[in-house]
């Protein structure tokens, strides 16, 4: 599962390259179709012919000399150390967050391989954690947390609550508390934003924030939304304190939340049972 995890992470690292390019290249088009050519750009006596762009094509290739990156040198970790982390033809660097991606996902995928076992729900839990790394390392670089992947994990995550459940870890959830558990997660943190809106008059997060918790909520149910919003609020709290005190950030500069509630809700799959009774006893119920 490790071996199969890293070969996930590579194709994920094309995912959070390509997707926001392709998404703004999708409202240029549509934006151009609705007012027109920009007025700024050169006449042309032809329409722009686009090359096709999406996550097969063009191959991946080096952004500085565009060497195209060979099978050999496209080996997951491996590859980084042979090339030194460099490219192969003009020796520019490769940013180490490929291979730390690769070798996050291959990590998570092995944990969860040993939590739920040899069970048709690991494979979906696989599908939801590789989602879930997507999304967060999106979410750092654009603050942005596309419908192409929050959407159809919504629907998947309540598809899946008509499904038999998986006796030893109690997943996935009855189909009632999957509806309820999308519901409340999209309308819970819709009420936030709303009212820190009213309050100060700025927007505190996006709405694709809500999409995400909504579909945390189909996948794991309503009783998982509390430990799962708790665990993001208070990371996110203590990574964003440690940035304006240690780096010196201004704390009016957005910090992207998807990714301390992609932390919480992958949490919460694999021990949320547990950390609830936590919850639970230490509060006295």
């Amino acid at each position: 599962m490790l071996v199969l995890g890293l070969l996930v992470g590579s194709f994920l690292n094309v995912v959070i390259h390509r997707l926001p390019i392709m998404m703004e290249r999708d409202w240029q088009a549509q934006a151009e179709e609705i007012v027109g050519p920009n007025p700024y750009d050169p006449p042309r006596d032809q329409p722009v012919e686009r090359k096709p762009y999406n996550l097969v094509v063009p191959r991946s290739a080096c952004p500085k000399c565009g060497a195209m990156i060979t099978a050999l040198q496209n080996i997951p970790v491996v590859s980084y150390v042979f090339l030194g982390g460099a490219c192969a033809n003009c020796g520019n660097k490769i940013s180490i967050r490929y291979p730390l991606i690769e070798l996050f996902t291959g990590a998570v995928s092995a944990a969860v391989a040993w939590k739920f076992g040899v069970t048709w729900y690991c494979g979906a839990a696989l599908v939801l954690t590789w989602a879930l790394v997507a999304l967060s390392a999106i979410d750092i670089d654009h603050q942005l947390l596309p419908d192409d992947i929050t959407l159809p994990l919504l629907w998947l995550g309540l598809l899946l609550s008509l499904a038999p459940t998986v006796s030893h870890v109690g997943l996935p959830v009855t189909s009632g508390s999957s509806i309820v558990g999308a519901a409340l997660g999209y309308l819970s943190l819709w009420s936030i934003y709303k009212l820190f809106k009213w309050l100060t008059g700025k927007e505190g997060m996006g709405y694709g924030d809500f999409k995400l918790l909504a579909a945390l909520g189909a996948w794991l149910g309503w009783q998982s939304l509390l430990i799962i919003i708790l665990i993001s609020a208070f990371t996110g709290a203590a990574v964003g304190i440690a940035m304006i005190a240690f780096r010196g950030r201004d704390r009016n500069i957005p910090i992207p939340f998807g990714p301390y509630l992609a932390a919480g809700g992958w949490i919460a799959l694999m021990w949320g049972e547990q950390l609830t009774g936590l919850y639970l006893d230490s509060v006295g119920l």
